[in-house]
């Protein structure tokens, strides 16, 4: 059976020709990231909310924020959205898989976070539903343009939080250059877990393999 690992970025092969996945442990993230997975989350995010506004079922607010805080935490190890992304729908998804760098992704887990939360505060402890909701579609619109158009908007934003300084720049070494998923198309795990990418400096920056989003 595939592993998380194995669903959520590229492996490394083996003499026989099978992959040898890697394991970071229980907590971090894919890098890089596979990107049917990350879309079919968002898909699954755009149904709790739209689900949340149009029936007016605010208690869904506690497992979006919950999934959120788990795959910033742990990838999908945790996250039973991510479970099911990783493990059901995209090993039966006759398509291409891309793959990205993951600390754009992690940003966006950590944005789509903030977003849940709040609106989980606002509705439940200061009792402003109209704010909350608004903030829930505001986060609804950025799932379903990842879901739908492969477009992250976190992803857009993480090469100026880098030049800015708000990111360190080791965080992610090509993800301020002009093709972010060279460094995901070319990581391949080692042994001890763990891929080497290589830099337009002819050196290579370590990525630590974990789980799908």
């Amino acid at each position: 059976m595939a592993t998380d690992n194995e669903l959520a970025s590229p492996t490394s092969e083996s003499g026989s020709g099978e992959p040898r996945p890697s394991d970071s442990g229980l907590f971090g993230f894919p890098h890089p990231v596979n990107e049917t997975s990350a879309r079919v989350v968002a898909g699954g995010v755009v149904s709790m909310v739209t689900a949340t506004i149009a029936l007016d079922q605010p208690w869904i607010l506690f497992p979006l924020t919950y999934g959120f805080a788990a795959r910033v935490l742990t990838g999908p190890k945790l996250s039973p959205l991510g479970q099911i992304a990783t493990r059901v729908v995209t090993p039966r998804l006759a398509v291409h898989h891309r793959y990205s760098p993951g600390p754009p992704k992690r940003l966006a887990q950590g944005m789509g976070l903030a977003l849940s939360g709040s609106s989980l505060l606002l509705y439940y402890g200061l009792g402003r539903k109209r704010l909350a909701y608004g903030l829930l579609a505001a986060l609804g619109a950025a799932a379903t343009l990842e879901s739908v158009a492969g477009v992250c908007l976190a992803c857009k934003m993480f090469p100026t939080l880098m030049r800015l300084g708000i990111v360190p720049p080791d965080t992610c070494a090509k993800c301020v250059g002009p093709a972010p998923e060279t460094e995901a198309a070319s990581a391949r795990p080692t042994a001890d877990g763990v891929g080497s990418a290589h830099r337009a400096d002819g050196g290579t920056d370590q990525l630590g393999v974990a789980v799908a989003v």
